[in-house]
């Protein structure tokens, strides 16, 4: 039988537009079993979709009715990032290329901590931003946003997470994501705090 041969042949299917498979792991947890979270490297052909947005809303929206136009079937685009209140928000949308294009995390983490060195921690505020847009033939259907405040550590702690996460701290922990667990992120994150808003719409559309 289909279902013998393939256990998640008929679960709800929802592709990211993105090759970032740390997101794409970290999506599918939260969302849990019930549905199959694959991403854009299951695909040959997708292309490239530039961020040209100065937003988070704009580079999300971008990208799911970009890859929506070639594929079937709804698609789940994630733009988010950290905004730092000491450096105007930024690095922003330009989080994942703050140190340059193809930087490493390491790359971004450091020269955001070079930046904010000296600053007292009154002065290091912050915040995890995730706007989720959802898309399907080349159309928006709905977005989604979600911000964790925090403040930023003085040095990289733990090697948990990805991205910024060794270096923010979530208000009310003394713990940055890189030290806390999966599970504690994930019940307050940014990213699972807009997934929580499209589980809502998900399960309410039918």
């Amino acid at each position: 039988m289909e279902t013998e041969n393939n256990p998640h042949a008929k679960l709800p299917h929802i592709l990211l537009a993105t090759r970032n498979r740390h997101k794409t792991c970290e999506i599918q947890a939260m969302l849990g079993d019930g549905v199959l979270v694959t991403d854009a490297t299951q695909y040959e052909n997708l292309p490239e979709i530039e961020e040209t947005g100065i937003t988070f809303e704009e580079n999300s929206k971008l990208k799911a009715e970009g890859i929506s136009l070639h594929v079937p079937g709804i698609v789940l685009a994630d733009d988010s990032g950290l905004e730092v209140d000491a450096l105007g928000k930024e690095p922003g949308v330009y989080s994942a290329r703050y140190a340059g294009p193809g930087c490493t995390d390491e790359a971004n983490t450091t020269l955001v901590l070079n930046k904010m060195k000296g600053f007292p921690d009154e002065v290091r505020t912050a915040r995890f931003r995730c706007v989720l847009a959802v898309a399907e033939k080349g159309v928006t259907l709905a977005v989604f946003d979600g911000t964790v405040e925090g403040i930023l550590a003085h040095e990289v702690r733990g090697e948990g997470g990805f991205g910024y996460d060794p270096i923010f701290m979530p208000l009310g922990y003394k713990e940055s994501f890189g030290e806390l667990s999966s599970e504690i992120k994930h019940s307050m994150s940014h990213r699972s705090r807009a997934l929580a808003q499209f589980k809502e719409w998900w399960t309410t559309r039918g």
